[in-house]
């Protein structure tokens, strides 16, 4: 029976389907195919993701691992009790993610990391199916806009009622709960739009909500 949640062989998209393909020919080592979620399999908070990474998830397989975001994501995840270590080296590492899990909005690299708006919409059904999965008292944890956007779309909410901000806390239409945060990127950190201390407040907030 096909996963709802994923399709390791999905050709929804054309232009990534595409992009993909080119990607084997520069780089026969990588992941170079949808990137599955990563972590426990009845989470009590799942964080969702933009997409994978040319050199990160698209290279290893697993999200977040090997990029710049993954590096501040993991210690904090390690810091806070939700991974059992702090650095995410390979999809083969043995760490482990406790009662969490990590997603992405779209499944595959994108060009330039920037999907376009019918890609996510084509996305969007294995997101939903991984937020009907939660329990109905789960977390969910957004970063970045995209992603925000991309769960009240799976959520079937007005997006109008939802707005995107760092660290506010929304009832979903489910009755799940939203916890938004800026993406832990590389921009966002050297710009100081996001510092460590700001992403693990949040990350913390949501294991507290999500554990309470």
């Amino acid at each position: 029976m096909a996963d709802p949640c994923f399709d390791p062989s999905c050709q929804r998209c054309p232009r990534l389907a595409k992009f993909l393909a080119a990607q084997r020919t520069a780089y026969p080592a990588y992941h170079n195919a949808p990137v599955a979620p990563f972590g426990d399999a009845s989470p009590r908070l799942l964080i969702v993701g933009l997409a994978p990474g040319m050199h990160g998830a698209n290279a290893s397989g697993r999200p977040f691992t090997g990029d710049f975001a993954g590096i501040l994501l993991y210690e904090t995840l390690h810091a806070t009790g939700l991974a059992s270590a702090a650095e995410s080296v390979a999809a083969d590492d043995g760490l482990e993610l406790k009662g969490c899990r990590i997603t992405n909005a779209v499944k595959c690299l994108p060009p330039e990391n920037k999907p376009i708006g019918a890609e996510v919409a084509n996305c969007n059904g294995f997101l939903a199916a991984e937020l009907d999965a939660l329990a109905p008292d789960a977390v969910v944890l957004a970063l970045g806009g995209i992603a925000h956007r991309a769960v009240i779309r799976a959520e079937a909410g007005r997006q109008k009622d939802f707005p995107f901000a760092h660290g506010v806390l929304a009832d979903l239409p489910s009755g799940r709960r939203l916890l938004s945060s800026y993406h832990c990127s590389r921009y966002n950190t050297q710009t100081r739009r996001l510092t460590p201390t700001m992403f693990q407040d949040v990350v913390r907030t949501a294991r507290d909500l999500a554990f309470q």
